[in-house]
């Protein structure tokens, strides 16, 4: 039996543009599940650097890891701070079934 050979990704070392954070950003708000939005909100700030982030937001550092992982809870008013220093901005659109 072979083993499989896995190897450590992470989303944020591929975030290089804003475009690219934009994008990853919006196909995690298209899944509608908040815990993927706050995860793809972390992976862009760690892209951007966290500690530049945090200071942005007024925000702890550490907060905000705990608030960005998987298993973070940010309030809305944090999501929006953090979206603001990232240099993104939220739209809407009609959804259409």
């Amino acid at each position: 039996m072979t083993k499989t050979k896995t190897f450590a990704w992470d989303a944020a070392e591929k975030l290089e543009t804003e475009e690219d954070m934009a994008a990853y950003l919006e196909a995690a708000l298209e899944e509608g599940d908040a815990a993927l939005v706050a995860a793809a909100l972390g992976d862009i700030a760690r892209a951007k650097g966290m500690a530049s982030v945090a200071r942005k937001t007024g925000l702890g550092r550490e907060s905000l890891y705990k608030a960005l992982s998987p298993e973070g809870n940010p309030e809305f008013a944090t999501v929006l701070r953090v979206i603001r220093a990232l240099g993104l901005k939220l739209s809407a659109t009609p959804f259409h079934r």
